[in-house]
């Protein structure tokens, strides 16, 4: 290579170089960079769940424990510490009314205590428990697809004895006695168990009041009663209509028949 070339590139070298460093020279340092502080929101220690409590559980100490909340979204009904610092210990024995997930706020009525069985505890005031034959295999239940806290329609199906006498062979009916009835339990169960649904037993307890239950039990010694599943957006009310609660119900026994039921 020729001494001229070399010297042309050497120039090129070292200028480059140069201009290099004067730019690393001239680099500013890069500020600090600001980290953003976050805002600090008032809260309060919340009673809550520290996992899932299905219904009819008895709570344990260490099924609850105490959780920031914010105070803009404290309601009525919440347990804060500083209204009851000993909560954990005051609740725990309860037994669940209502299922809870974990981290969800404890509130009072969806717990009581109570030293009764699980079901007579979550029972509503007023209410009772009525428990109806069916059969496993879900001929008189939707085919096992009733589950509790299910609500049903309770059909009654009877044999006429008036028109069995009148043309000599056996005639059955069948009425609605009540809509829209919320079934407590199949068999021993009360809930769904480890997040499978469970339909198994020989009864079905459902809830009623008073005088349901009169009709009810009436109507199961004189007959057999199916129960028909509704949709749970097929009555928003709540309520349990009795079509006829004022019905007669003939009964034979021995050859004689006795009318029952209907108004006193």
């Amino acid at each position: 290579m020729k001494p001229v070339r070399i010297a042309i590139i050497g120039i090129a070298l070292a200028a480059g170089m140069g201009a290099a460093y004067l730019a690393s020279g001239m680099r500013q340092p890069a500020p600090d960079a600001q980290v953003a502080q976050p805002e600090k929101v008032p809260a309060s220690d919340v009673l809550v769940a520290s996992t899932d409590l299905p219904l009819g559980i008895k709570v344990g100490a260490a099924d609850l424990k105490w959780l920031a909340w914010p105070q803009e979204g404290l309601s009525a009904g919440l347990i804060t510490r500083k209204e009851a610092p000993d909560a954990i210990n005051q609740y725990a024995g309860s037994i669940v009314r209502e299922g809870f997930v974990a981290n969800e706020p404890i509130r009072k009525e969806k717990v009581i205590r109570s030293d009764a069985g699980f079901l007579a505890a979550i029972l509503p005031e007023g209410k009772r428990a009525l428990a109806i034959s069916i059969d496993q295999r879900g001929s008189n239940s939707a085919g096992t697809l009733i589950l509790p806290n299910d609500h049903v329609d309770v059909i009654h199906i009877f044999k006429d004895w008036r028109a069995s006498k009148a043309q000599g062979t056996d005639v059955y009916d069948t009425e609605t006695l009540l809509q829209n009835v919320r079934v407590l339990a199949i068999g021993p169960n009360i809930e769904e168990k480890n997040g499978e649904r469970v339909a198994v037993g020989e009864t079905a307890t459902l809830e009623l009041d008073p005088r349901q239950v009169n009709a009810i039990a009436l109507a199961q010694r004189n007959g057999t009663l199916s129960l028909a599943l509704r949709s749970v957006v097929d009555d928003k009310t709540g309520e349990v209509v009795a079509l006829d609660s004022d019905k007669q119900f003939s009964v034979v026994r021995y050859g004689v028949e006795t009318t029952v039921g209907g108004k006193n």
